[in-house]
């Protein structure tokens, strides 16, 4: 996530959803009805999304898997309601924090970026500051708490930043940040890998299925997906309605 209020185009986003290879999903498009402007890719077990984009108000929310207390089985509901409600409303949705896991959720638009953390017991809301944050399942590492936070948050720091949300391929309108975002050509047994694969003892498999890249103007937005990480020539452009090309 890289925050320049003063840019043409101040906020950019970076991110990566790392599940299990067999819950089912769909590439990004406008599914929810209750929510007819947002994009988001569509998670069919929860119905729900890791990342929604809301074009109109120059919007974007994720979430993260966080680490605490779980919820209650009985009450439990899907995170994925939470990008939804979040692009939508640009805050923090009022809903009963009990019946989620731990979460963060990022909202990021030109009036700024916020961070929250929900630990299963209690919630905390930070505004990020002007620069480049890596953001990952244990909140805002320092670099030298993290491999991949450290190989990764300088090369994106370096790497230029577009000036227009524009028509045109991914590889054109981002550069440097596209190779980056496609993981750096590092292996899946490199500690410092964007993209992950593991095989767990019970023969599932856990992995980077998705990347999204997202930029933020007051001219309009920019959404990009790469479906297959294991394949950078799938990078594509998501459709914007028309308002939301700028």
């Amino acid at each position: 996530m890289s925050v320049e209020p003063d840019a043409e185009v101040p906020v950019l986003l970076a991110g990566v959803r790392d599940e299990f290879v067999a819950r089912p999903w769909m590439s990004p498009g406008a599914y929810w009805p209750e929510h007819p402007d947002l994009l988001g890719g569509r998670d069919l077990l929860g119905g729900g999304t890791w990342l929604a984009v809301n074009p109109p108000a120059r919007r974007v929310a994720a979430l993260l898997n966080g680490r605490g207390r779980p919820a209650a089985l009985p009450v439990r509901l899907s995170r994925g309601d939470l990008p939804l409600l979040a692009a939508e409303a640009g805050e923090m949705p009022p809903v009963d924090l009990s019946r989620y896991d731990p979460f963060y959720l990022v909202v990021a638009g030109l009036d700024g970026v916020r961070l929250w953390t929900w630990n299963g017991e209690k919630i905390a809301e930070e505004k990020l500051p002007r620069g480049l944050h890596v953001i990952v399942n244990t909140g805002l590492p320092a670099d030298e708490e993290n491999e991949r936070v450290a190989h990764f948050r300088p090369r994106f720091a370096a790497a230029p930043r577009p000036e227009y949300v524009t028509e045109g391929s991914p590889e054109r309108f981002w550069g440097e940040w596209l190779p980056l975002a496609s993981g750096d050509n590092l292996l899946p047994d490199d500690p410092r890998t964007l993209i992950v694969r593991h095989v767990l003892p019970d023969g599932r498999v856990y992995a980077s299925l998705s990347v999204t890249l997202a930029a933020l103007a007051e001219h309009g937005v920019r959404y990009d997906f790469l479906p297959f990480p294991e394949d950078p020539r799938t990078w594509h452009s998501v459709e914007m309605p028309p308002e939301g090309r700028g």
